[in-house]
Formats: C-alpha cells, structure tokens, sequence
C-alpha cells in the first residue's frame, strides 16, 4: 500500500495542484480545508504524513501540530506565506519536521515529502523496514514485529536519523519513562532483542549496528 499524503490546505487550486504533484509520485492523496476537519480526520485514520497551511478557517496551523504532537508523531510539513514566519515558527517549537515558504515548487515539496518518509524506512533491499509512528508499529516487509514499549521507542528513535550514533545514554532518555533499570546493561538487552525480532523476519541482514565505546545506530 502506497503511502498516504493529507494535504491541509483551504486554497483549492493551491490544494489541487500539491495532491496532483503528490499523486504523480506514487502517493495517495487526499485534501481538507477546515482546521477542525483535518484534526478530527488525524485522530480517525492517521495519514503517513501531513502538509499543513498555517492560515486554516476553524483551527490554524500551530494549533493543529500541537494538537498532533500530544498523540502522534507523524511526519508534518508546515506551509507558511512569509519567509520571517518560519522563524517564527521555530521559536514556537510547534513540532513541525520541515517548513515550506510560499511560493514553492511543487517538485521541491515531493522532494521533501520523500527525504521526510526516507528517514523512517529503511531499505534492507531484499525487503523494507518501516516504522509506523502514527500507529506505533515496525513492520518487515509483511510482517509486523512484536515489540515492546519500550523496544519500538528505541528503534523508531533510530530509524529517524539513520546512520547518526546513538550513544547508551541518549537510548536510556528516550525510554526514561519506561520501567528500563536505567544501567547499560538494559540497553544492550533491548538492542539484543530487537535484532533477534527482526533476523526472524530478515535473516543475514544487519539492520542496528554496534559502534565500539560510541553506541548503536541503524543502517540499510
């Protein structure tokens, strides 16, 4: 199943134009123009990733992101008209992944639409790994991993940035809410699960690489 593109946008040309760009590249695209409606459409039936216009009827842009953060991690990219607005943004920490100033190009959006999506896939070639942040799953191919809470935060933290060191300490902050003994030990057990959990599914593929005295990170 391709995955799926919402398109946030109250101009309709505008909205138009992005879910034909979208579509061409082998996503399925679907578009709201109401805040309130798309907020209710996330909560429904998560899309892969969100293109969100700032200026909405009904909820505006910054309210619908914080809104998503307090449930999902879906990939966002915000449309902004003003280049200073962006800043702006920023310093509001909204949660957005990536900021688009109007005019774009709707090539350059797919472009970052694809860079965004890349970053929680990782090609394995023989098949592919994927994290499904919206519905906290990693699927091999077909097959959904069993994993456990805190098993699927560290890989999805991982996958996020592939080839980036993740040190003992940073994996034990992403899972400090859970009930991990916070010692290095518990890490390496939780990494020694995850790769008996994948190679079930994908045998002879390294998928989370050891980096001596660093940490883990995870590669194609």
């Amino acid at each position: 199943m391709n995955p799926t593109i919402l398109i946030i946008e109250d101009e309709s040309d505008l909205a138009a134009i992005i879910a034909d760009y979208v579509s061409a590249a082998g996503y399925e695209a679907s578009v709201l123009h109401d805040g309130n409606e798309a907020l209710a459409r996330v909560r429904r039936d998560p899309p892969d990733l969100v293109v969100l216009d700032l200026m909405l009827p009904g909820l505006d842009g910054v309210a619908i992101c914080r809104a998503i953060r307090t449930f999902s991690d879906l990939p966002i990219i915000m449309l902004t008209a003003r280049v200073a607005e962006i800043d702006r943004l920023l310093g509001l920490e909204t949660g957005a992944d990536d900021y688009v100033c109007k005019p774009f190009s709707p090539r350059e959006l797919v472009a970052r639409i694809k860079a965004i999506l890349r970053r929680s896939r990782i090609d394995t070639g023989a098949q592919l790994v994927q994290v499904d942040a919206a519905r906290r799953r990693v699927r091999v191919g077909s097959h959904a991993l069993s994993l456990t809470r805190s098993e699927f935060d560290l890989f999805a933290a991982m996958a996020s940035r592939p080839g980036t060191i993740f040190s003992r300490a940073q994996l034990l902050d992403i899972v400090s809410c859970s009930s991990l003994d916070s010692a290095d030990r518990a890490i390496d057990t939780h990494i020694k699960n995850l790769r008996r959990k994948i190679a079930e599914v994908l045998p002879d593929t390294a998928v989370i690489h050891s980096v001596y005295g660093l940490g883990y990170r995870v590669e194609t």
